[in-house]
């Protein structure tokens, strides 16, 4: 019985304490078909904002896929650790852009860079990175890990471990991970909770491979929500039941 109990117990969703939220280019986006949205870009302030105002500490990493992609530009003939270096470089203006629009809502925000930009933006240090999380200051990783053939999802991962995040929050423009596309499928079933093993054997797509394997090893959970919703952020953090979790004792429901 306590082992049930303790299993159960594991994959309940719980307060959290210090997180990393993963955003990919396109959520800054908005509906534009480029670049970035300012508008957009003020709502996600505001609703970190507001998670940081209840004391939890707030690491970022952010995609540059609404600037550019390396895969695509890698597939239209780009060499491919080139064009993964121009995406590093694209998440960097997302940083930035993120940066502003956080100190504009008086939450003090750090961008730290893989690649070094000493002018706009401090090493990578992880140790430095933590004390900023522990001052109560945003911080927020950019230009992917530094490496090419690497996604930022994986940065995620990474920079989750390195900083001892408890969860690691992916948000999307859907509201959890589905057995089938749900726009293509009415009948497609949305997860509340999923093992690592599931998404690696399904091709769930939750994040990519490398990511999820990182985080197996380390057992970080993914909670995956609809980031769209306002107010969807704050719900995660406090603990409420929202999106997919994905985790290593959690049962597949």
């Amino acid at each position: 019985m306590g082992g049930d109990y303790e299993l159960n117990i594991s994959c309940m969703l719980k307060p959290y304490k210090r997180v990393l939220l993963k955003l990919s280019g396109e959520a800054l986006m908005g509906n534009l078909g480029y670049g970035i949205d300012p508008g957009v870009v003020e709502g996600i302030a505001g609703e970190i904002a507001e998670i940081v105002a209840l004391g939890v500490q707030v690491a970022i990493v952010v995609g540059g896929g609404n600037i550019f992609r390396g895969v695509k530009a890698s597939a239209a003939g780009m060499d491919r650790a080139t064009a993964d270096y121009i995406g590093m470089i694209a998440t960097v203006m997302n940083s930035l852009t993120l940066q502003d629009s956080l100190e504009r809502n008086g939450v003090q925000t750090r961008v730290q860079t893989a690649i070094a930009m000493q002018e706009v933006a401090e090493p990578y240090i992880r140790r430095r990175a933590i004390r900023h999380l522990e001052k109560g200051r945003v911080v927020i990783f950019g230009a992917g890990s530094g490496n090419p053939f690497f996604t930022t999802d994986t940065t995620a991962a990474l920079r989750a471990a390195e900083i001892d995040a408890e969860v690691i929050f992916k948000a999307t423009k859907v509201d959890g991970v589905y057995d089938a596309d749900p726009q293509l499928n009415p009948d497609a079933k949305r997860y509340q909770s999923l093992t690592y093993g599931h998404v690696l054997a399904q091709d769930l797509r939750v994040m990519d491979s490398t990511a999820i394997a990182l985080c197996k090893e380390n057992n970080i959970p993914i909670l995956v929500f609809d980031l769209t919703v306002r107010g969807n952020i704050r719900r995660a953090v406090i603990g409420e039941s929202i999106g997919t979790l994905v985790g290593g004792f959690c049962e597949v429901s």
